[in-house]
């Protein structure tokens, strides 16, 4: 087996395991709630790699199934509330998806509190800042997923040959 399989675990600095959350945020809410965060120094956890998208009812369930293979701890997903999409109803299908998606990320054996969903409006800051401090209390708390490892030891060979998400 490819030894970069077996090496996902991040660490900081001081040799302590942070989990590697990434996070999809729709461009016309969330996202700018994130920059509100940052812009009104608010302190949080640095450790979610920000994806921006136009819209979370563009999040496809292989791009979650494809952060954890390539290495997430944990992923999570923001949108506009509902009422407020830009596209209308985008996020109307997210929230009809990522229930689904929970269910079949759990099937393959990944914790529920691995993956979360979010609604973040632009002036939400505070709350941004919040959802990641409790997710990466949680994921800190469950430990590394390593879901390539833990796929090769079950017999499944995809993924294991992937480089982990971020290198």
């Amino acid at each position: 087996m490819p030894e970069h399989a077996t090496s996902q675990v991040s660490r900081t600095e001081s040799g302590v395991w942070t989990p590697r959350i990434v996070g999809f945020l729709c461009y016309w809410c969330s996202y700018t709630g994130a920059d509100a965060a940052g812009t009104a120094r608010m302190k949080y956890p640095g450790n979610v790699d920000i994806i921006r998208v136009m819209c979370s009812g563009r999040v496809d369930p292989e791009l979650i199934t494809t952060a954890f293979s390539r290495g997430a701890d944990g992923v999570l997903v923001c949108g506009c509330h509902i009422g407020d999409c830009h596209y209308i109803n985008g996020n109307h299908k997210t929230m009809a998806r990522m229930p689904l998606i929970r269910k079949v990320i759990e099937g393959m054996g990944i914790e529920p509190d691995r993956f979360r969903h979010e609604w973040v409006s632009a002036a939400e800051g505070e709350k941004f800042k919040e959802v990641v401090t409790d997710m990466t209390a949680k994921v800190t708390a469950l430990g590394p997923l390593n879901w390539p490892q833990l796929m090769y030891d079950r017999g499944v060979g995809h993924g294991h040959d992937l480089k982990p998400w971020g290198e």
